[in-house]
Formats: C-alpha cells, structure tokens, sequence
C-alpha cells in the first residue's frame, strides 16, 4: 500500500510542476520521501522539475529602509492572508515601522527582533499580534536583513500594480556605485541566486548535484567514458545558475555578473533577496 497521500501529491505537483501520475509514480517508487521523489523526477528529466521557486498562497509585501548616504540598509518581509490586506495602507505601515525598528536596534536575529522593544512597553512580536487583530487575520514576521558595512543599495519590485513590492533585493558593494548597485539589485530580483560564490555552496548540495547529474546520465545512456565530463559540465551549469558571480547578466548576457563588477571597480560583498511567501 502506498505510503502517501493526494496532499503528498499536490505538494510534489507544486514542488515541481510535473504530472499527477508521474508524481503518484515518483512517490511510489520514493515510498512515500517528498525529496526522493523530487530526485527521482529530475533524474527522470521530468519538464519543469527544477528546485526553483514553488507557487506560494501567501501575500504580504517587501519594504525596505535606506539611509541617506547609503551606510547601511534594511530589507523586511511581512506576510498576510490576503491581497486585499496587503495592498492597505495599515498592512504597509506596520510593515514600516518595523523597518525603521530594524534600522535603529540592530537585532541579531528574527528572535532578538521580535522580543525588542518597538514601542515603550510592547515589543514587535505583540506589535504584530495587534496587527493581527486590528487587520483581522494572521500577520507573520519572519525575516529581515540589515546590511552596514559598505554602499548599501535596494530594488523593490512590484509583481501586480495593485499590490505593494512582493519582491525585494538588497546589496552591498565595497564603494559607492549607485547605478551598479540598482543594475545589480535589478538582476537578482529577476534572476533569484542562491548564493554569492562557489565558495557559499555547502558540500552537501554540491555532492547531490553530482550524484543526480551521473544519474540522469544513465538514464539518458550516455557512454561511461563521457560520464565524468558530462557530470562536471552539469555541476558547473549548477553554479551558473545559482552562483549570482557566475550569471549572465540581465541587461547583457554576453557578460557575467563578475564581468560587469569588474568593469565598475567594484565588489559585491553580500545580497538578500525576499520574495513574499517564497
């Protein structure tokens, strides 16, 4: 008997946009692992089976805060139930204000956030309760990201004009550019990497690339002696992807990212990117 259910399948469906029977196959032959049957699909070269961005039900909105002189900058993610709360000018002040708290605290981390002080007495996490119940349903908080160690920069991006930015990107270069900064901030709200350089991605991930890449060879009945080159190439199309350094840039794909630094005389130091809900 199978070990899992139409849920397990929808989520599998959501994950990877393949079919419902190659799912339901997947899970079977995976006994029921959601990752495994992920694996599985890929190896398989189901269309679309990719781990990019799934489709998420949650709504909220992305602000940020930027200093003046660019010192320093805050990135904020706060979610709702619905557009309609969204896209109000109460939702979008909450979100705000938490942003300027950020600014001025300096938390550590979501936790160190949420148990500080925003007002005299109250701290966020009952700020975002009050929210909750001023707006009438469920407000969630959790996570920001606060860059002060270089030119800091953001781009927020709006995905329907009639909702407030539910994507947005902060970075930080070694100097003042601020043209690079946005072209940047441009590319990676459009082109979401995972991480910096090569050097950010952990062990792990880059094994089981490797051991889905040869799989997916041999699936396909790729010769032996060609399975090392193949496997490598894959590896290194892994990073293309993922690695922001190593991308073809938005606005010239003939360059990389790395290329377009160089050429400015600068350096990017770190990046968050937020999508609502994702």
């Amino acid at each position: 008997m199978a070990n899992f259910t139409a849920a397990d399948v929808k989520k599998l469906r959501e994950l990877t946009a393949a079919g419902m029977m190659d799912c339901k196959n997947a899970l079977t032959e995976a006994e029921g692992d959601l990752d495994k049957a992920v694996e599985i699909l890929r190896v398989k070269g189901q269309k679309g089976v990719t781990k990019r961005e799934g489709r998420s039900a949650s709504n909220g909105a992305v602000v940020s805060l930027i200093a003046e002189d660019n010192s320093e900058g805050v990135l904020v993610e706060l979610k709702c139930e619905t557009d309609f709360v969204a896209k109000g000018e109460k939702f979008v002040a909450v979100a705000d204000a938490i942003a300027a708290h950020v600014a001025t605290s300096k938390p550590a981390d979501i936790e160190a956030l949420l148990a500080s002080e925003i007002k005299p007495g109250q701290t966020v996490q009952a700020y975002v309760d009050e929210a909750n119940a001023t707006l009438g349903e469920k407000i969630v908080l959790d996570r920001f990201a606060q860059f002060s160690d270089g030119f800091v920069a953001s781009y927020l991006h709006r995905t329907s004009p009639d909702l407030p930015p539910q994507v947005g990107v902060l970075v930080e270069l070694d100097k003042a550019d601020a043209q690079t900064a946005k072209d940047v901030a441009q590319h990676i709200a459009a082109f979401a990497p995972k991480y910096l350089t090569r050097d950010d991605v952990d062990a792990e991930t880059v094994e089981n690339e490797r051991r889905v890449a040869e799989a997916t060879a041999r699936e396909e009945g790729k010769p032996e002696a060609a399975l090392a080159r193949i496997v490598e190439g894959r590896v290194n199309g892994f990073f293309k992807e993922n690695v922001v350094l190593e991308q073809a840039f938005a606005r010239d794909n003939k360059k990389t990212v790395q290329k377009v630094l160089d050429e400015a005389g600068v350096t990017l130091k770190r990046f968050a990117r937020f999508r609502v809900g994702v």
